[in-house]
């Protein structure tokens, strides 16, 4: 026994599990003894001392004996049925290589963060496990199985000898994430671990964490998601505005020192993806920019070390003269006829029925009448008397099925001999086809208009309704024409077809599909197709009368020039043996070969592989026969296995070593090379053993050192008689190669392709090759042909081929094989994941390189866990081995991949699938940070100060005018009494009360666009009476205390405002709670309440007992709320005269807001910046008692605060008030209100806006029909505090164009905390103008205008009377001139006072208030809107004829991400996220310890989720130059958003943090 003398006991816990796994299998019978002996000396040869073997891979060509002790490896072997193995990438020594090299990365313990998935998003039907052999079996139920959302789903038992994901979590990390809920672990169906017993250290790291708030998020994700839950302000984690901006919020967290929160999975999963960063790339990333105009792309240097080509230039390689034969026919015809007349009863063509039992034979006499009644039909026959349809030289298609080989020689035969020329194709099985549209573009390109079938076939076609045979995507319209021979029509006695000497006339054309998936096809002239089959009979030794089993596809490639062509040539009689006879029984080829005693077999190392599995079921067969066992893809590397199995399992029956011929063919050059049948007793031919690192540079290297990076290839013989044969560089001209370097093989011969046809420009490049020597002169003028072959010339003029053009994958100046790299995946153990034959190999390219992609089928009954353990293994071999990075690897079901009509994978179409994000992986894992090796250089920030460049000469800084930007004048208002009598809004209330009682200020529209509410002056001022009278009452409160307002949008809301004002009280404004979200938005009420301090609450009967209801004590404590008064109950009684009056710099009222960084702030509105503002207004917008206004948005806060409360009181215009809220149950109610009232301007937010163009823009013409014109509207104004969303106005534009709305109405207004209103189209000012700006230079703080084919767009909007903008360098402090990026400062009569802070922080107030520039004008105070944008003077003229400045607006500095040096604003990466797929709804992203975190919303179904993981890496690497460390999938409405409609990107994340998401899907790019 192979363990004599190792201690079980003292094995490694995972070996002795694998051989209690084997003791279990040999019980049941799963496993013969002797596999079972094998396997367990396999787990413990590692754990015995043994003597070290001698170096194989010192060896470079070396005899076949080699390949011996690899047989006697093999015969150990036991050979299992069942088709689990592919030998056609199977070899030991590279599987023995790929464990070696994964032993090496299971020493450095590397944990990779598993992805989590919504348990219910994949659940894959059991199915039957055993696949046939033809591994393309298997059925997947693709129906997800709909999600339940609140249901925990138990954790699947854990066997011991499973390892849980978890388990590879790194120690240090396993502790923190121990505490998190039991129930949000398991809900992903995880293993939740037992605590670590070195938990110390991160008990350690806590010590030093700040816990100063560890209260979860109110959470916004309760509602029910499918529709975006009501919007809701949430500040993060209690912060208030008051802490100095730089001071991230995050702090606020429970974090570990790595700033990673304690109390979550999630979290845990980033610290180990981090971990897995650490590692070193390897290219390493060069520092710093040292410029900001330095290039993009990162060029890698070239290394020193890259083995270079140090060979001669090499030599033309000819092949033997090409015999001339005296009987040898003048065309191929002609050898028709001959032994059609000569030898009638010989036998053609035997064909096979589905059992593999003979169906026909077609003697040589019948395929000649058959064919000549074919030609004179398919020329005489099938139009009407006179018209000839079909004329020599036309293209016709050949459709038959394999199965059916006899009517495809009719066929094929026939056109020969009528003269037109048949293009073979494969048959249509339905218009979703692999690459059925590309079949089309080949007919289309060779003006193919007749198509030939058989009757059964003509059946079996897709038809449509009708019965007509289905136009399939991309095809001409074809005519269909039956060939049986009941349809044939016999030709008069003396009517013969016309047989010319050969010449070069195209004779048929072959199909071809080049890399991107395009088919092409290849014309072979009718002298290239007789010296062909001339050559190959020379080649082959081909004798007359022989039999030849062929198992290929005989419409192209060998199977028609060995199995068609040739055998007609030499009367050979070939046995055709379908692919679907393969698929049923594998060991049919053999049992021919053994019952017609065959000398030549013609086959593909999958045949062998198959026959191998299943050569058990027959003892007495023998191979003794053939001569020759040509092996069509022995081109491939990776056959060298299956050759030497073959000849291993079959050498006892008769198979003799040297009749293997291996051959290297293509489409265009045809037959390149094949090994000529040897004699016996003959030294075999040679192997070489290569350097793989050498291959990928190009050059051929001897492997000595590493044996883990070798390939084994085999030489394909010798060039074909009369050839001639160069090497040339793969790239760029086609120089000559030196010999020991890799290259294309390229051939001149009389008998090769002539064509792509109806090609001209793409032919030039393949068959007229003139190869160039070093110094770049031609070295003759014969024309050669590409074979899209890479391979060398061994010693004794051997061809050597090491891959193909088509699966060359060119990663970072490095050439890849896709063969190799399929092979290194397959001999990652166990391969009880994947099926073999089913794995795609291909590169996209992504941000100026080419990454690879591997994408398999997985088999229905593997594990999660399983999956991702094969995942990372596959990813670490590859590493290790090809020394190249994966970027993606993905998983699909059993049976979705594109297949190709023999069953192998067809990789242009899942390439596309992957693009399209059409392609449903169940499993996925990206790699960019491995791969992407050439980001630009982190940018190192210039120190600041101010230097003498920065010298002001009047109005230019550095010798450019200064960002600077100023409305017009306020000036004197026409009405003078007003601004002198009553400067305040109290007053002018009280003035217009008096004067103009009856005008309606204020009407309030419900749902049926039916007011419900109306308030005119004098109605307006006794309700604030009254409620200045409650205040004093019931509230007791004091002049200057604070009173918080509580009330759905409506005029109840104003009255109370101007109620606090008449008692000398201060309003703060609050959004009242949610009734049926309590808990997620009464703890932000309760919030402003406590920071503002407020004595008392205004709101209504309603509100009120919610805020005492037992839902309420759920989520905050309702015992301590201040006095509430109940205004809807006030005493009918006349009320006593209260009346304070105010001072100018008296607090007016507090504005309250929740920033998208989910800061808390409030700000302090003095009376003068009230009056100020709504003068401004006034001016802007010329609003006068007369006018009419719609405002559509919530009064909470901010501008839309000013202009639902105060501007009508100030300026006299009527303002019709809509609640947003109502738009939910009336969409039209906004928009046919403008129409109805005749409205000219109205005011909106964008969550209104996008409410609008998602829910009428498809009913434009229905609004129409309901008499909706706004043709009325003169200016439609989106109130925010943002940088304007063009998208989505120039969409609401577009979309109401049809009812009439001016396309330039649409504008946006620009508020900040410290100023409501800097800007807002008024009606007389220019144009609403665009500029496109350059990305690159943004993220570097600066910013040029560059053509319109650039990404970003900008908008600026015009500056309110009053207000005076410069741009400001934030960190010098000093003035910027025209178009420099900076912060914008604003200085006007209307800026706030102060923060409202219970911190009370002065030099905060100071900071952002009251601060100065550092030169320049040192005298005026600024406020700092702590947004970045730049001023440009434009072409436009203002109202004083001067040209006009324009301020545009890019982002806010809080929400700006800093990432490898460069500022990011999150709506330009989210906006490219979003053009990603059709199926993502809405997208936020942050940054958490230096990661990116993109989330995105899910609107299609959840099988897209994991589609959308790659595409958005993609279009982030693209645009942006940035690798996405997460990529989360949610439902819809799960991103919060705040009442005007902005991400609060930060409370997200806390949610994301604190695993509160119940994500479909979390992906860690490693």
């Amino acid at each position: 026994m192979a363990d004599r003398g190792v201690d079980l006991s003292a094995l490694p816990k995972e070996v002795r599990d694998q051989l209690a796994e084997l003791d279990l299998e040999l019980s049941e019978g799963d496993i013969t003894q002797k596999g079972y002996e094998k396997k367990r000396t396999k787990l413990l040869a590692p754990y015995i001392i043994h003597t070290p073997g001698k170096n194989l891979s010192s060896l470079f060509f070396c005899s076949e004996n080699l390949s011996h002790s690899y047989r006697e490896r093999r015969s150990r072997r036991t050979h299992r049925g069942g088709g689990t193995r592919d030998d056609r990438y199977r070899s030991d020594i590279h599987t023995e290589a790929v464990q070696a090299a994964l032993a090496k990365h299971k020493e450095e313990k590397m944990a990779l963060p598993m992805p989590t998935k919504r348990r219910s998003t994949y659940v894959q039907s059991p199915i039957e496990t055993r696949t046939p052999p033809d591994s393309s079996s298997g059925s997947e139920d693709e129906t997800s199985v709909r999600r339940q959302s609140s249901v925990v789903i138990p954790p699947p038992a854990v066997s011991p000898n499973l390892q849980s994901p978890d388990s590879w979590i790194n120690h240090s990390v396993q502790g923190s994430s121990t505490s998190s809920s039991a129930s949000s672990t398991l809900s992903h169906g995880e293993y939740q671990p037992h605590e670590q017993p070195n938990t110390a250290a991160v008990t350690g790291m806590l010590a030093h964490s700040r816990i100063e708030n560890s209260a979860p998020p109110p959470d916004v994700t309760a509602v029910a998601p499918p529709a975006r839950g009501p919007r809701v302000d949430l500040p993060s984690n209690a912060v208030v505005r008051g802490m100095s901006r730089g001071h991230s919020r995050s702090s606020m967290m429970m974090e570990t020192a790595d700033g990673v929160p304690v109390n979550s999975r999630v979290s845990t999963k980033i610290q180990q993806l981090l971990n897995t960063l650490k590692r070193p790339k390897r290219p390493p990333l060069s520092e710093f920019f040292t410029d900001d105009a330095e290039e993009i792309v990162e060029v890698p240097q070239p290394d020193p070390n890259t083995p270079k080509p140090e060979g001669r230039q090499i030599m033309p390689v000819k092949g033997e003269p090409l015999g001339v034969v005296s009987n040898w026919p003048p065309a191929l015809q002609a050898a028709l006829a001959r032994w059609g007349a000569s030898q009638g009863k010989s036998p053609a063509l035997t064909a096979l029925d589905i059992t593999g039992k003979p169906l026909y034979t077609l003697t040589y006499g019948k395929l000649w009448s058959r064919s000549v009644k074919l030609a004179y039909t398919l020329l005489n026959k099938l139009g009407t008397k006179n018209e000839q349809i079909l004329k020599p030289g036309d293209r016709v298609a050949l459709v038959y099925p394999n199965s059916d080989p006899g009517m495809f020689w009719v066929a094929f035969y026939g056109c020969l001999l009528a003269e037109v020329i048949p293009v073979p194709i494969e048959v249509p099985l339905s218009r979703k086809d692999a690459g059925i549209s590309q079949v089309g573009f080949l007919l289309g390109s060779c003006g193919v208009g007749l198509a030939l079938t058989s009757e059964i076939c003509l059946k079996g076609l897709p038809k449509t309704p009708t019965g007509e045979i289905l136009q399939f995507k991309g095809w001409p319209r074809l005519k269909w024409v039956v060939t049986d021979s009941k349809y044939l029509t016999k030709p008069s006695k003396d009517w013969q077809p016309h047989i010319p000497t050969a010449n070069t006339d195209p004779a048929y054309i072959e199909y071809k599909a080049s890399k991107e998936g395009t088919v092409m096809g290849v014309a072979v002239s009718k002298v290239a197709m007789l010296t062909h089959c001339q050559s190959l009979t020379q080649a082959c030794n081909y004798c007359e009368g022989e039999t030849l089993v062929n198992v290929l596809d005989f419409k192209k490639d060998m199977g028609l020039w060995h199995g068609v062509l040739t055998a007609v040539m030499n009367r050979i009689h070939t046995i055709s043996v379908p692919y679907a006879v393969m698929k049923a029984c594998p060991l049919s080829w053999v049992q021919r070969v053994h019952i017609h005693k065959a000398r030549v077999a013609l086959v593909k190392c999958r045949d062998l592989h198959w026959a191998m599995m299943s050569h058990r079921d027959q003892r007495d067969i023998s191979l003794a026969s053939l001569r020759m066992l040509i092996v069509a893809d022995g081109a491939n590397p990776w056959s060298v296995s299956s050759c030497d199995a073959f000849l291993n399992v079959f050498q006892s029956h008769g198979l003799k070593p040297e009749v293997i011929c291996p051959c290297a063919t293509s489409p265009e050059a045809m037959t390149v090379a094949i090994r000529r049948p040897g004699v016996p007793g003959a030294p075999l031919p040679a192997r070489a053993i290569l350097s793989l690192t050498g291959l990928s540079h190009g050059v051929i290297r001897v492997n000595t050192e590493d044996k883990n990076s070798a390939l084994t290839v085999q030489d394909v013989g010798h060039v074909m008689p009369g050839a001639l044969m160069c090497i040339v560089k793969p790239d760029g001209p086609p120089q000559l190669c030196k010999t020991d370097e890799i290259g294309e093989i390229i051939i001149n011969s009389r008998a090769g392709g002539t064509m792509y046809y109806g090609l001209p420009g793409v032919t030039k490049n393949t068959f007229e090759v003139i190869p160039v020597n070093a110094s770049g002169v031609p070295i003759g003028e014969i024309p050669f042909v590409r074979s899209g072959l890479l391979g060398f010339v061994g010693p004794g003029s051997l061809i050597f081929v090491v891959g193909k053009i088509e699966g060359l994958l060119m990663v970072s100046g490095r050439r890849h094989n896709a063969d190799d790299l399929v092979a290194t995946a397959l001999a990652v153990e166990p391969v009880k994941t994947v099926y073999r034959g089913r794995i795609a190999v291909f590169s996209v390219t992504v941000f100026y390189d080419e990454r690879v992609v591997i994408v398999a089928e997985q088999r229905p009954d593997a594990s999660e866990e399983d999956s991702f353990q094969w995942m990372s293994r596959v990813l670490q071999a590859i590493d290790s081995i090809h020394q190249v990075g994966l970027y993606c690897l993905a998983l699909v079901p059993a049976n979705t991949l594109p297949k190709t009509p023999l069953g192998g994978i067809h990789i242009s179409d899942t390439k596309q699938s992957f693009l399209d994000g059409n392609l449903h992986p169940c499993n996925i894992l990206m790699c960019p940070h491995t791969c992407v090796t050439n980001l630009p250089k982190p940018r190192q920030k210039q120190p600041v100060g101010v230097g003498p460049a920065s010298v002001m000469v009047g109005n230019l800084v550095a010798g450019k005018r200064i960002a600077q930007a100023a409305g017009r004048d306020l000036g004197m208002i026409e009405d003078q009494d007003l601004v002198r009598k009553h400067q305040y809004l109290t007053e002018a209330l009280q003035w217009r009360a008096q004067t103009d009682a009856d005008h309606v200020l204020y009407v309030l529209l419900n749902a049926k666009g039916v007011a419900v509410g109306t308030a005119t002056c004098v109605q307006l001022h006794k309700r604030a009476e009254k409620i200045a009278a409650a205040l004093t009452e019931k509230g007791s409160i004091n002049t200057g205390e604070n009173v918080v307002l509580l009330y759905p949008p409506g005029i109840d809301l104003i009255a109370a405002f101007y109620g606090c004002l008449y008692a000398g009280c201060v309003p703060v404004n609050v959004r009242p709670p949610h009734p049926q979200n309590l808990a997620a938005t009464l703890p932000t009420v309760r919030m402003i309440i406590d920071v503002s301090k407020a004595a008392c609450i205004l709101t209504t009967q309603n509100l009120m007992r919610i805020l005492r209801s037992k839902d309420a004590a759920a989520s905050v404590n309702i015992k301590t709320w201040p006095t509430i008064i109940d205004t809807d109950d006030l005493p009918r009684r006349r009320p006593p005269q209260i009346y304070k009056p105010p001072t100018a710099e008296m607090i007016a009222y507090l504005d309250f807001s929740v920033s998208t960084t989910g800061m808390l702030t409030g700000v302090k509105i003095s009376h003068a910046a009230v009056s100020a503002l709504c003068r401004s207004i006034k001016l802007q917008c010329e609003l006068y008692s007369s006018r009419q206004i719609a405002i559509c948005l919530d009064p909470y806060c901010g501008l839309g605060f000013v202009l639902w409360c105060l501007a009508s009181v100030y300026s006299g215009h009527q303002s019709i008030l809509i609640p947003p809220f109502e738009l939910e149950s009336c969409l039209s109610l906004w928009l046919s209100t403008l129409s109805q009232y005749r409205i000219r301007d109205t005011f909106c937010s964008y969550s209104v806006m996008e409410l609008c163009t998602k829910g009428l823009g498809t009913q434009t013409e229905l609004l129409k029909a309901r008499g909706v014109n706004l043709s009325c509207v003169r200016s439609c104004v989106v109130i925010a505090e943002e940088r304007p969303r063009l998208a989505l106005t120039h969409s609401f534009s577009k979309l109401f164009k049809d009812v009439g709305l001016s396309s330039r109405a649409v504008s946006t207004a620009f508020g900040s905390r410290v100023n409501l209103a800097i800007c807002l189209q008024g009606t007389t000012g220019p144009d609403p103008c665009t500029v496109y700006v350059d990305m690159k230079s943004l993220r570097h703080d600066s910013h040029t205008q560059i053509p319109k084919c650039a990404l970003y767009v900008y908008f600026y909007i015009q500056i309110l009377p009053g207000v005076r903008v410069i741009i400001v360098n934030p960190e010098t402090r000093g003035p910027l001139g025209d178009s420099h990026l900076g912060e914008i400062w604003v200085n006007s009569p209307h800026n706030a006072s102060g923060y409202y802070t219970i911190y009370g922080e002065e030099s905060l107030q100071a900071d952002h208030f009251n601060t100065k520039l550092s030169f320049g004008d040192p005298q005026t105070l600024w406020a700092r809107t702590g947004y970045l944008g730049f001023v440009k003077r434009t072409d436009l003229l203002d109202a004083s004829g001067d040209r006009h400045d324009a301020l545009f607006v890019v982002g806010s500095l809080d929400e700006t991400l800093e990432l490898r040096g460069l500022r990011y604003h999150p709506i330009d990466i989210e906006t490219s996220v979003s053009r990603a797929h059709r199926s993502i709804a809405e997208s936020a992203v942050f940054t958490w310890t230096n990661l990116l975190v993109v989330v995105s919303e899910l609107c299609g179904s959840e099988q897209d989720a994991l589609d959308l993981v790659p595409l958005i890496t993609n279009v982030v690497l693209e645009e942006h130059h940035l690798i996405v460390g997460v990529v989360v999938i949610v439902d819809p409405g799960v991103i919060p958003i705040n009442s005007r409609g902005e991400k609060q990107r930060m409370h997200l994340r806390d949610s994301f943090l604190a695993d509160q998401l119940d994500p479909i899907y979390v992906a860690y790019n490693m």
